[in-house]
């Protein structure tokens, strides 16, 4: 066994340790599209150029959070820090029964076989992190070129940036090759209107880019009002269920890194669901039909 890591003391919290039972009924089959992995950090080493360091939270608390909020499948995305160390996501995926997925982080000198081999334990996608505060350099570089290769693999690219950065890395967006997911609707500011000009340019990237998605997740991140009903998420999240029903995906979030306000509820973020997505039409899209579609074709 290798050295265990303690979790930074500035704040982030654990996951709830006992979420409550959703009182929403996910339909049969629902897909947790976006959640994580870490550690045990004593077998799965955290990234050296890491900016936080969370507690560990294994595969095997993943499923029991599954089954205990009514969820057939999981998508699990490679977080920033583990790097593109990606032995605890692939060490999961393998002992899923083919009930998980995954989005891996890669550097441009990967080879061939080595995606082939990533492609092989089942990942789906290539994440690239934008969010200035948790990565060193911007992935400019590297982005098209990796997304020119994964295409060959009918793999899909998933973004993470925040809304006040979409203008300046719009026009590279654009020109990705394959689907792109994008993480947390592009974090947008709900203290501002929903028709205004920022969540507008946002729409308007939807709207003209066919192959883009978007994540309808982690109201806990961007609500202004706290836990645990985060209603004044629910207009922006709303207008793209309604808008993109056939490009949308929903996941927890689990264990929810860098949270520092509060510790998310994850049966309270099931109870969102119907809030985004009131009709079972559109909830059979959110959780089953697209998720399935990307990742389980």
């Amino acid at each position: 066994m290798g050295h265990k890591f303690q979790m930074d003391p500035k704040g982030w919290r654990v996951w709830h340790p006992s979420p409550t039972k959703p009182i929403f009924t996910p339909p049969p089959g629902a897909v947790d599209a976006h959640c994580h992995v870490f550690g045990p950090s004593d077998i799965f080493p955290f990234a050296p150029e890491r900016k936080y360091t969370p507690c560990d939270a294994s595969k095997e608390q993943l499923w029991a959070l599954r089954d205990h909020l009514g969820f057939s499948r999981n998508v699990i995305v490679q977080a920033t820090c583990h790097g593109a160390d990606n032995r605890s996501l692939l060490d999961a995926l393998r002992s899923s029964g083919g009930l998980a997925k995954g989005v891996a982080t890669v550097r441009r000198d990967i080879t061939d076989r080595e995606l082939s081999a990533l492609n092989d334990a089942g990942v789906r996608g290539v994440r690239f992190n934008f969010v200035k505060r948790l990565v060193d350099v911007l992935p400019t570089d590297d982005f098209i070129e990796i997304a020119q290769r994964i295409k060959l693999l009918n793999w899909h690219i998933v973004i993470y940036f925040e809304a006040a950065d979409l203008p300046d890395l719009y026009d590279l967006f654009v020109q990705v090759p394959t689907t792109i997911i994008i993480d947390h609707m592009g974090r947008p500011d709900v203290t501002k209107p929903v028709d205004g000009p920022e969540f507008a340019l946002f729409l308007k990237l939807l709207r003209e880019n066919e192959n883009i998605w978007t994540k309808v997740t982690c109201p806990e991140r961007l609500s202004a009002e706290g836990p645990n009903e985060y209603n004044d998420v629910v207009p922006f999240a709303r207008h793209i269920v309604d808008e993109f029903p056939d490009r949308v995906l929903w996941g927890t979030d689990w264990p929810h890194p860098n949270m520092k306000s509060h510790t998310p509820d994850d049966g309270a973020l099931v109870d969102f669901i119907p809030k985004i997505a009131p009709t079972k039409v559109l909830q059979q899209k959110l959780l089953v039909d697209n998720p399935m579609r990307l990742y389980w074709p």
